[in-house]
Order: C-alpha cells, then sequence, then structure tokens
C-alpha cells in the first residue's frame, strides 16, 4: 500500500457492500477485479454467506459484471468445511443450511445423519424449519458438538431484513445451554484458512470490508493490513468509536484500483 513499505502479495475482499449491493455492482469493483487478474497477485473474494456455491456466486458476480474466478470465493461454508476436516476427519454432522453448506461438507468426505452425529452444522437458509432446528437441539443435548458457520443475525433481502445464522443460533443456545463454535468473520480462523488456502503470508497480505466489527477486526486478529471502504455498513464517521482502527480508510474501492501492483522481480 502507498503508505506502507511492505510488498502487497495477496489481497482478500468481503464482496457485499464492497463490490456489490445485492445484485447492483458498486463503483470500481469490476476494475478492482480486473486490476487483481491483471497483475497476477493471489486474491479471494470472501464471504458470511454459507448458502451459495462458489459457482452460484461467481454467477452472481458476472450478472453484477464483475468476473471473479469460481476457485477465487471463500465462503464461511468452505471455510467450515475445512476446520471439521482438519479437526474430524470423515466425521458425520446433522446440517441445517443449504446447498453451499452441504456440498462443502460432503467435498471433504463427512456424512449427513440425523443418527448420532459428531457436530450439528447450523447455516443460512431461506426457510429455517422448526422441525429442524427442534431435531438439532435434541442432538446437541444427546452430545453433538455445536458449530455455526457464521454469527450474523440478519441479513439483507429485496423485501428487507431476514434472520440469519446467528440469530438462529442464539435460539438453539438459549434451548441447550450450548453455544456453538462461530468459524466465519469476525473469528480471524476465517482470514487463516483463506490464507492458508492462497499458500499466503499475513505480512504481504490486505483485507478490505466495509464492516469494523467483522472485516475490519478479524483482518487485524489476523496480522492483516486492512481498509474500510465506506460503501457498506459502517460510516466514516463510526470509525472513531471503535477501540481498534483500519489501515486505511477509503471511499470506495475505486479508490484501490491503482494500488494493485505486480511485485516487482
Amino acid at each position: 500500500m502507498a503508505d506502507d513499505v511492505r510488498p502487497v502479495h495477496t489481497w482478500l475482499t468481503d464482496m457485499d457492500g464492497v463490490l456489490v449491493h445485492e445484485d447492483e455492482p458498486i463503483a470500481g469493483g469490476p476494475e478492482f477485479i480486473d486490476a487483481l487478474k491483471s497483475s497476477g497477485l493471489k486474491f479471494l473474494v470472501l464471504t458470511n454467506n454459507s448458502i451459495y456455491t462458489p459457482r452460484d456466486l461467481r454467477a452472481r458476480l458476472l450478472g453484477s459484471g464483475i468476473d471473479v474466478p469460481e476457485d477465487a470465493i471463500w465462503t464461511s461454508a468452505l471455510a467450515t468445511a475445512q476446520f471439521l476436516s482438519e479437526q474430524r476427519p470423515q466425521g458425520s454432522a446433522y446440517v441445517v443450511g443449504e446447498a453451499g453448506l452441504t456440498n462443502a461438507l460432503h467435498d471433504i468426505g463427512y456424512v449427513m445423519t440425523e443418527r448420532d452425529p459428531d457436530y450439528v452444522v447450523l447455516g443460512e437458509t431461506r426457510t429455517y424449519s422448526f422441525e429442524a432446528i427442534t431435531r438439532a437441539i435434541r442432538l446437541i443435548e444427546a452430545g453433538a458438538r455445536f458449530i455455526a458457520t457464521n454469527p450474523d443475525v440478519s441479513g439483507p433481502s429485496p423485501a428487507g431484513s431476514l434472520p440469519a445464522t446467528g440469530s438462529v443460533a442464539a435460539l438453539i443456545s438459549t434451548a441447550t445451554g450450548r453455544s456453538p463454535y462461530f468459524i466465519g468473520k469476525p473469528n480471524p480462523l476465517m482470514m487463516r484458512s483463506a490464507l492458508n488456502r492462497l499458500e499466503a503470508h499475513s505480512e504481504t497480505t490486505v483485507m478490505v470490508g466495509d464492516r469494523m466489527d467483522t472485516d475490519i477486526i478479524s483482518g487485524l486478529e489476523a496480522g492483516l493490513r486492512t481498509v474500510l471502504v465506506t460503501t457498506g455498513s459502517t460510516r466514516r464517521e463510526d470509525v472513531a468509536r471503535f477501540p481498534y482502527r483500519p489501515t486505511r480508510v477509503v471511499d470506495s474501492i475505486a479508490d484501490l484500483v491503482e494500488l494493485v501492483q505486480p511485485v516487482a522481480g
């Protein structure tokens, strides 16, 4: 970055609020991704959303004029699957979620079952089933370990806010007295898993996000330089009330396009 002598070899960027609003591109989003691809630098687009597969998200971004390769998209579902594969290889899970999560778990060799699973894994879904939530509660009471893809309590939709993973996790926690382990942002595990996927180093990586309480803090705790864009959840005037600061605050991702430079040599 311009005010730092260290080179930038890797970029991580949030998706919603940074590159797109719903299905509308944010100014500079397509140009930023094009610059990354032209530079040859490693990069990943991160999202806490566990509903969609990387292929689904690539199609969504393409519809907004942003061409992100499928293998450059890293979701909380993928990070959750990686975590479970390392913790308990070839395990089993009862899953409350959609294709993004179930596909990720199938890909690591997990068995989806209601019979004595190792884990209850909670992700986002468009239609939370009371029956599925009840089953999750009973399995946790019976000894299943409780994992949730992310702590977001609500998500956007054209009609307004929808309850998200964090809200349903709170319901299950209240019923069971057991708190989940959240994988997605602000857990820095999400950042470390992205770095590991790219074989990148925290000292030469920058995280771009629109939320101080998820993107910036998780990047900070993972040892990354951070850039806050003010096109999403956190306004510039709100930054001062947080006990930590991003490395840089910019108006939009468009302000970073010129900073994407191939590493010399």
